[in-house]
């Protein structure tokens, strides 16, 4: 008797002692996420202790951690009893895996158990609640806290914050927030981030000042929300709350020092960006990826590439993101052949398919080949391209000038049940304007007002230029005064059509429309209020417009001071348009350009061509446009061997090429010195086709020097371009008379008059004893189509 006793106490004590042993086990393995911890399993059943309440949630919380929610759930379906702990346990598994829409139905069923939750189950359900947009369901559970006394809780607290912040409600979730008594460190960095990402990022900074105030000690996450503020804010505002991580002594974690890059990059200061990297040697993904996308926004892309190399040398595999930044480098570059290296490594590594990958290689492909075929090739690939991935391919193929394909393509993708967002409708209207399509625009603006995408005043800007592009200002307008809000760009675009339109009175009459919207100027603006003026030569409208420049520091831009010397240029007010170039602090070739075509169209050419000299003294590098004025100088100014010597430095020193207007330009300069020879052999060799205007110039300069056979071959080639152009007739006749042949110019009249030529020309002649003459704006036949060409904008 006596021995079986001793015997059953030894028994039992061995079973405490692995009873005990089986707890610590599975605790440790919970801790450490160990995955063999579920081989305790098997002993608990042995001991008879698959009762035993703790030992069952702590082996569903392992399964749950190390073998997912289905092991889990099973585990739990099996358990003997279950408390508030096992369904909270469960619930959470189905929260972390992402399954909200089964954490909510298993909420459900536990409430119909008669098991009342706790704050941790509420937690979970509400995070679910936030997931799936699920509001009244939130609202819901807000009522059983409130009923339940549990507003002060900060789990609780947090959980509902995150909530109402995540669904734009900010006032509300601060609301929530001044409920609780004794918030915590995490229920305070909750508020501050549901301020930041309401961009309230000043907001988001007094609350801190509020929380320390308050002794609430900050960690790494709170800084990690303050860092996101400070990159709107400003590089100081970055640099304090980079001092206080230090003076509140955050553990420099992984995550800690990304958002210090991200800031420090953002603020354009990438060395202390890499500095700060190099505090701690640990480094993840996303840190490497947060250096190379501050690299790219800085331009700084062969850093970035070789952060890119760096990253895969450390022995960290780049993500989809990663390659998405790199990608974006290639295109910025651009460079096609890094990204057809990036492209096999994505294959490689098995990333292709990924739709942000694939969206970066459309993007590439589209601005670095000449071709669309290797874009599309790559979109076709892409599983299920999202609105992203169809919006870089239509603007691809517009940018490539397949205008009609983009089309085609907008509505593969709403066939597909992809919806447009503002970028994509901004991008087929640019097609609109491009294929003069009324109708397309049409059908397109009823798409959009249907689906109120108008209220975007992306969409609204992008259908006001349409309108305007197509000549359509009544419809500009129109949409203009059905926008809610309109900006500097809705009026900038509108006037920019109206300046290449040609009404230029309407293009100022924007000006008091922009002050009754209290919609301030910009330096694009005010250039092209500037370019309407000096199209109008007005110089009253054009000095109140630089007035209005001093005054709010716009003239600092190069564009406004070039429109206004281009402006003071076409006025004659010479004396101010070199003013306003001294005052320019940097001046370009623009802005040389618009002086030295003010000087040549007054007539001042050698003062032209002294500026021309001063330019390349200031180490200007003169453009395309520089010698087409300079070259025009030479022929208004009988200066031809100067001219031919300006005209063949394009090439042998400034290594541009000339174009056709450059030899129409050569061509008057000969012709007006009567070296008509060389002037037609300029026309025989050069690498251009005769167009109708270099035949006029010709038959002009022939006029002047009274040569018929080569004025009435030229006259013969450019009626084989152009047979209803009356002026080669109109140059003819007048040869005709210049050389005594009035019978002959009065046959040439005669043939406009039968061909009913004149309702073709703005331009009308009259005879008067058998001469015709042309009224063309006070200049000379040979300038006929010409002088327009030449004044610099």
């Amino acid at each position: 008797m006596i021995s079986q006793s001793v015997s059953k106490i030894v028994n039992r004590s061995e079973i405490h002692r692995l009873e005990e042993i089986c707890f610590r086990v599975i605790k440790l393995c919970n801790s450490k996420f160990f995955k063999e911890g579920v081989c305790i399993h098997s002993p608990v059943i042995k001991l008879c202790l698959h009762d035993h309440l703790y030992v069952n949630n702590s082996l569903l919380s392992l399964y749950s951690k190390c073998y997912g929610v289905e092991n889990a759930r099973q585990f739990f379906d099996e358990m003997p009893h279950r408390d508030v702990v096992s369904w909270t346990g469960v619930v959470s598994a189905y929260v972390n895996s992402g399954n909200h829409e089964d954490a909510l139905e298993m909420f459900n069923f536990m409430m119909v158990s008669g098991q009342y939750p706790n704050e941790f189950t509420l937690s979970s359900v509400l995070r679910s609640c936030s997931a799936l947009g699920e509001f009244d369901y939130g609202a819901r559970i807000q009522s059983l806290v409130i009923k339940h006394g549990l507003m002060s809780n900060p789990v609780l607290g947090s959980a509902l914050i995150d909530m109402y912040s995540k669904w734009g409600f900010t006032e509300e979730a601060y609301k929530l927030f001044g409920y609780m008594e004794n918030g915590d460190t995490i229920s305070w960095t909750t508020m501050i981030s549901s301020f930041v990402q309401a961009r309230k990022w000043g907001q988001a900074l007094q609350l801190y000042i509020c929380m320390i105030k308050a002794g609430v000690h900050p960690n790494e996450f709170t800084f990690v929300k303050l860092l996101a503020a400070s990159c709107f804010l400003g590089l100081n505002y970055g640099k304090l709350v980079h001092g206080h991580t230090i003076v509140w002594g955050a553990k420099l974690n992984v995550v800690l020092k990304t958002a210090l890059v991200d800031m420090y990059s953002k603020c354009q200061r990438m060395e202390d960006a890499i500095k700060v990297s190099n505090l701690t040697r640990e480094h993840d993904v996303m840190l490497w990826t947060a250096i190379i996308s501050g690299f790219v926004q800085n331009s700084k892309f062969r850093e970035a590439v070789a952060a890119f190399h760096q990253m895969e040398v450390s022995g960290i595999a780049p993500n989809n993101f990663a390659y998405s930044i790199i990608l974006n480098a290639c295109s910025s570059i651009p460079s096609l052949d890094l990204g057809k290296q990036i492209h096999s490594r994505a294959i490689i590594v098995r990333l292709e398919d990924d739709v942000s990958v694939g969206n970066a290689l459309v993007d590439m492909y589209m601005k670095c080949s000449d071709m669309v075929e290797y874009g599309l090739r790559v979109f076709r690939g892409i599983h299920s391209p999202n609105v992203i991935s169809w919006t870089s391919l239509i603007a691809g193929v517009i940018e490539h000038g397949f205008d009609r394909e983009a089309f085609h393509f907008f509505t593969e993708m709403q066939a597909a049940g992809v919806q447009p967002n503002s970028l994509t409708l901004y991008s087929i209207l640019r097609a609109c304007s491009t294929l003069k399509s009324a109708s397309q625009l049409y059908k397109l603006h009823g798409y959009i007002v249907k689906t109120k995408a108008d209220k975007d005043i992306l969409v609204g800007n992008a259908l006001v230029d349409a309108y305007a592009g197509l000549g359509m200002i009544d419809n500009s307008w129109h949409v203009i005064s059905t926008m809610s809000h309109r900006d500097v760009i809705t009026y900038t675009s509108l006037a920019t059509r109206l300046n290449q339109m040609g009404y230029h009175e309407m293009a100022l009459n924007i000006i008091p429309r922009m002050y009754n919207d209290n919609v301030k100027m910009d330096g694009f603006s005010l250039s092209s209020f500037i370019s309407a003026s000096a199209a109008l030569a007005s110089t009253e409208t054009g000095k109140l417009l630089h007035c209005h420049s001093v005054k709010s520091g716009l003239c600092r831009w190069n564009s406004v001071s070039n429109g206004l010397i281009d402006l003071y240029g076409k006025c004659g007010c010479l004396t101010d348009a070199r003013r306003t170039l001294q005052e320019i602090t940097e001046p370009d070739v623009v802005s040389w350009n618009g002086l030295i075509s003010g000087l040549v169209s007054n007539g001042y050419i050698s003062s032209a061509l002294s500026a021309f000299d001063d330019m390349r003294l200031t180490g200007i590098k003169p453009d395309s446009v520089t010698f087409l004025l300079v070259v025009f100088a030479c022929s208004r100014g009988g200066l031809p061997d100067l001219g031919l010597e300006y005209f063949w430095s394009m090439t042998k020193l400034h290594d541009i090429e000339p174009q056709l207007d450059h030899y129409v330009r050569l061509v008057d300069l000969l012709g007006r010195a009567s070296r008509l020879e060389e002037a037609m052999e300029v026309i025989e060799t050069m690498p251009f086709k005769p167009n109708a205007l270099i035949y006029k110039i010709i038959l002009g300069a022939c006029k002047i020097h009274k040569n018929v056979p080569l004025g009435e071959d030229m006259a013969r080639r450019g009626l084989e371009l152009d047979p209803s152009d009356p002026q080669f007739y109109l140059l003819l006749a007048r040869l005709y008379d210049n050389t005594g042949r009035s019978d002959l110019a009065e046959r040439t009249c005669q043939a406009i008059r039968e061909r009913g030529l004149m309702k073709n020309t703005d331009k009308s002649p009259m005879e008067f004893k058998t001469k015709v003459h042309q009224f063309v704006a006070g200049h000379d036949e040979n300038e006929v189509e010409e002088e327009n060409r030449f004044s610099y904008n």
